[in-house]
Order: C-alpha cells, then sequence, then structure tokens
C-alpha cells in the first residue's frame, strides 16, 4: 500500500471525505490517505497529524516525495492539537485506533472541532463507544460500511454535524444504524464469532467464585441484542 493504492479500509475511509474538503487526518502515519485524496484533486487542503516523531517524518518525506507541499503539512501533535485555527477544518479523518482512544482524542479538542461539520471514524474495536459520544455531541450517522480485508473486519462510520437531538436504541449504538438495516454477509460473520466470544466469556464469569454481577449483567444483555440481530438475519 502507498498514497496511489490505498487499502480497501483507507480507500473506504476516502470515499466518504467530500471535493474540496479542508481535511484534518488524525494518526496519519505515513500520510497516505491525504495525499491519496491530493493527488485525486478530492481535497483543497490537508494536515496529516501525528503524534510519534517516526510516523510524523515518514508523512513529511512522503507529502515532499509527491511534491504535495502546498497541500498538505504534517504536524507532530497530539490528537486534535494538529489542527491550527487558520487550516479552517471542515472534515476529520481517525482510522486504525481503538473507540475509546477515537472518542478521548473527540473529547479533547472541543475548540478544534468547533467549525468540523464531518467526522470519517474507523475505530477498530469499540464503536459502540464512538456512536455514543457522535449522539452526546450532536454529530448524526450518514453512512456506514462494514469490510472484511486481509483476516480483519473493519467498520467506518460517517456522521455530520448537526442543530437536532441524535439518539440511537442500544442495538443501534452496538451494531450501527445503517449496518443494521443492511445485515450484510459480513456483519453476519462478525456477530456471530462475536456471539460465542462473549458467551464464553459468560460462561467464564460463571464459574468463577464470585460471579462479577455488573459485567455478567452487560455480557448477558448483550448477548440478547445479538441473537436477536442475528434471528431476524436468518428469517
Amino acid at each position: 500500500m502507498d498514497a496511489k493504492q490505498l487499502s480497501q479500509r483507507l480507500a473506504t475511509v476516502g470515499a466518504f471525505v467530500q471535493p474540496g474538503a479542508r481535511v484534518a487526518d488524525i494518526g496519519s502515519d505515513h500520510a497516505y490517505l491525504p495525499a491519496n485524496l491530493a493527488l485525486n484533486h478530492q481535497i483543497s487542503y490537508g494536515v496529516a497529524g501525528e503524534v510519534v516523531r517516526g510516523p510524523f517524518e515518514n508523512a513529511q518525506r512522503e507529502i515532499q516525495k509527491l511534491g504535495l507541499e502546498d497541500q498538505l503539512v504534517a504536524r507532530l501533535a497530539d490528537g486534535l492539537a494538529a489542527i491550527q485555527p487558520e487550516d479552517q477544518i471542515d472534515t476529520v479523518t481517525i482510522a486504525g485506533m481503538g473507540g475509546p482512544l477515537i472518542r478521548h482524542i473527540l473529547e479533547q479538542g472541543p475548540a478544534q472541532l468547533a467549525g468540523v461539520q464531518r467526522l470519517v471514524l474507523e475505530p477498530n474495536v469499540g464503536e459502540a463507544t464512538v456512536r455514543d459520544w457522535l449522539a452526546a455531541n450532536q454529530f448524526e450517522i450518514t453512512a456506514e460500511r462494514i469490510l472484511a480485508e486481509d483476516g480483519h473486519t473493519y467498520e467506518v462510520i460517517c456522521a455530520d454535524r448537526v442543530t437536532h437531538p441524535v439518539t440511537y436504541t442500544p442495538a443501534e449504538q452496538l451494531f450501527g444504524p445503517f449496518l443494521l438495516a443492511e445485515k450484510s454477509p459480513v456483519f453476519i460473520a462478525k456477530w456471530q464469532r462475536e456471539l460465542q466470544r462473549v458467551q464464553h466469556a459468560v460462561a467464564q464469569m460463571q464459574q468463577a467464585k464470585v460471579a462479577p454481577t455488573e459485567h455478567l449483567a452487560a455480557a448477558t444483555a448483550k448477548i440478547k441484542l445479538i441473537e436477536g440481530v442475528l434471528t431476524d438475519a436468518g428469517k
């Protein structure tokens, strides 16, 4: 993979970036995503943010190699601190991190998010906590994709800023409102695996001398939700 040929996962994230956007890619690594968008004239400006010096230097080299210095800038910064007011960023992409970390990054940067109209997020675990944050901060999910690549399953969430309240049911928060409606084969396979994992965890908790009541109740509730969705999908 490089800036000219993205992985399916990153290409899916990039597809939700609107033409002419001013994008900040947080945790950009080699800056492959913003560089690809710049090469394809999909964005007018981009920031590649990295908190680790090695990846930040990789991003700098990639931008220079491709001659994109007029459109892209790499910044060594923690999370949304990579965004400066003069950037006028309207779109933020965060891909390849856990949901709790993505949520933490978003929570730490309210000032940098002030002008942002679209978030494109690809949490590799903990998607529900990301959806919970989006609803609480008036970002409405407008599209979702689920895909399998190289033995992993990825969910991409696209959300736009709205002025009205946003709420999701427990099932929508866990599965994703669009993915839940679609119930694709990749979605079904993911939740069949997750059902087995949670059932195994419950069996272990039940064997403990002192059962962790709260965790057990949460896991049991999750099993019921998953079983309900898989039963519906089988009809």
